[in-house]
C-alpha cells in the first residue's frame, strides 16, 4: 500500500524500512542477511529507507550507501537526521551533514529531519543557526523535504511547528503511547497545522510484538492468522494524516511479516478497535519500563548495558520466572549489570522517553537480589 504526499503524484510506501536495528554479527551489521532485507523490501515496494548520523555507531548510513547505491537513486527515498547534540560548534553542522552525503553516497536527502527535537536540541539548534543552515541545503537541492523528529510536549510541539513550514514530522506513536506519552494530543496538532505525519515505534521497540499472556490471547481469539505486531502497525497505519509508518526490522520474518501486513493494508474495523482496547487495559497492568530499546543511552561510561537489563526485566515483569531473570542476569559482565550504574546521569539526558534511567537500574538490581 501507498499514499501521496499531499495528494501530489509522489507516492511513499507506508510500510518503511528503519534502518536502526538491523540484523548484527559479532557486533556489527550483518551485511549478507541486511543487504538481503533490503533487496526484498525494494521487490515489495518498501523503498523508504530511515536512517540516522549515531544508527549503529555510524554504520547505518554506510551501510543506506553501499547497498542502496546499487539501485538507480530516483527508484527509492532516503531519510537522514541532523543529530544536533553531538555537534560542538556551528562548524560542526557543515561537517556532519557533509559526512552523511559521503556515508550514503548521494547528493541530497529526500527527507531529512531535524533529530529528536526537544527543548535542549532546539535550543541548541537555534545557538547553531542549524535550520538556517538546513534551509539552504534544501533551496541548494541537498534536501527535499524537511522535517523534523520529535520527543516532547504537545504545548513545544507548537513552538516548534510555529518555527518554519515543516513538510513533514515524524513522532512516537502506537497505541499504548497515545495516551501515556500524549502521542494522540502532538497527531492531531500536527493533523490540523496540515502536517504530514511519520511514525516511529509503530511496535514501541518490539515490546508491542508480543504483550502479556492475556492481552495476546484477546488478540488471536480475534484473529488467528495475524501477528501481534500487526496489530501495531495497522493501528498506525490507520490514521488518515500518516504518511509512512517505520519499522526498525531486523530479520527476513519480520520484514516478511511485516510486508505482509500492508500487502494491501486492512484498517481496523471498529470491532477490532474494541477488542485493542481491551487487551490494550489488561497489558497496561504489566508495564515495568517504557523503554523502547533505541539506544540513544549508550554508551554508558560505567559499561552497564541499559537497554539489555530493561528487556530483561520487563520480560520477566510480563511473563514471570524469578529464577530464569536471576540467572539470565548473572549471564552480564559485572560492569554491564544494573549494579554497576553510579547515577552519573549521561543516559537519561538523551532518553527520548524521559526514563529516570538509574533509578530504574536500582529497580532492577533491587529486584534481581
Amino acid at each position: 500500500s501507498r499514499r501521496s504526499y499531499k495528494n501530489t503524484g509522489e507516492t511513499v510506501p507506508v510500510l518503511g524500512f528503519g534502518l536502526m536495528r538491523l540484523p548484527q554479527k559479532d557486533g556489527k551489521i550483518d551485511y549478507p542477511a541486511a543487504e538481503t532485507m533490503v533487496d526484498l523490501a525494494m521487490k515489495s515496494g518498501c523503498n523508504y529507507f530511515d536512517t540516522a548520523y549515531i544508527y549503529h555507531g555510524g554504520e547505518s548510513e554506510k551501510f543506506a550507501g553501499d547497498i542502496l547505491s546499487r539501485y538507480p537513486r530516483e527508484s527509492f527515498y532516503l531519510a537522514s537526521k541532523m543529530t544536533v547534540w553531538i555537534a560542538d560548534s556551528p562548524s560542526d553542522i557543515e561537517r556532519i551533514f557533509q559526512e552523511q552525503l559521503e556515508r550514503c553516497h548521494t547528493d541530497y536527502f529526500d527527507y531529512y529531519l531535524l533529530h529528536s527535537v526537544n527543548e535542549s536540541v532546539w535550543q541548541k539548534s537555534l545557538d547553531f543557526k542549524v535550520l538556517d543552515f538546513l534551509k539552504q541545503k534544501k533551496a541548494a537541492g541537498r534536501i527535499r523535504k524537511l522535517g523534523f523528529s520529535f520527543h516532547d510536549t504537545p504545548e513545544f510541539l507548537r513552538k516548534v511547528i510555529a518555527a518554519y513550514p515543516w513538510d513533514f514530522a515524524q513522532i512516537q506513536l502506537n497505541y499504548l503511547d497515545w495516551e501515556l506519552s500524549r502521542a494522540g494530543e502532538q497527531y492531531e496538532i500536527l493533523t490540523q497545522a496540515g502536517v504530514p505525519v511519520i511514525i516511529m515505534e509503530p511496535v514501541r521497540g518490539g515490546a508491542l510484538a508480543s504483550l502479556c499472556p492475556e492481552a495476546n490471547a484477546l488478540l488471536k481469539g480475534a484473529a488467528p492468522d495475524l501477528g501481534i505486531a500487526s496489530w501495531a502497525l495497522r493501528y498506525a497505519a490507520s490514521l488518515p494524516n500518516v504518511l509512512c509508518v517505520l519499522s526498525g526490522m531486523s530479520d527476513e520474518t519480520q520484514l516478511l511479516d511485516n510486508i505482509g501486513t500492508f500487502s494491501p493494508l486492512n484498517c481496523l474495523t471498529e470491532r477490532e478497535q474494541n477488542i485493542l482496547s481491551q487487551a490494550i487495559e489488561v497489558h497496561k497492568k504489566y508495564l515495568a519500563v517504557p523503554c523502547t530499546g533505541c539506544r540513544y543511552c549508550m554508551p554508558c561510561p560505567s559499561g552497564v548495558a541499559i537497554p539489555e537489563n530493561f528487556s530483561l526485566y520487563n520480560h520477566y515483569k510480563v511473563y514471570g520466572g524469578k529464577w530464569q531473570f536471576q540467572a539470565k542476569y548473572k549471564e552480564f559482565e559485572d560492569s554491564a549489570r544494573a549494579s554497576a550504574c553510579v547515577s552519573c546521569g549521561k543516559c537519561a539526558l538523551h532518553c527520548p522517553q524521559k526514563i529516570d534511567i538509574p533509578k530504574m537500574l536500582k529497580q532492577v538490581d533491587a529486584e534481581v537480589r
